[in-house]
């Protein structure tokens, strides 16, 4: 997922995935990217507004870990799994 913001900073992009997916194929054993649920729940907690509706990320993280049969590596998704409001 690329987020997109930030251009007064000099920030156009930030690059993540749901749950943490993916990794390197060249490098055995990497941890994978970046949770766009840790950024997202990061620059929501720094009242930075990202247009992403974090609740509605989590649940796609849920569903594609449990399509894929993997566990996200997402702290802030193992958080607020089991809460009602993000």
């Amino acid at each position: 997922m690329r987020l997109w913001f930030f251009p007064q900073m000099g920030i156009a992009v930030i690059d993540s995935s749901v749950a943490g997916l993916g990794g390197c194929p060249y490098a055995k054993g990497a941890s994978g990217n970046v949770a766009t649920e840790d950024v997202v729940y990061m620059l929501h907690g720094m009242q930075i507004d990202t247009g992403v509706d974090l609740k509605k990320l989590l649940s796609a993280a849920d569903y594609i870990c449990h399509v894929l049969n993997r566990k996200t590596s997402s702290k802030a998704g193992l958080a607020l799994s089991n809460r009602t409001e993000c």
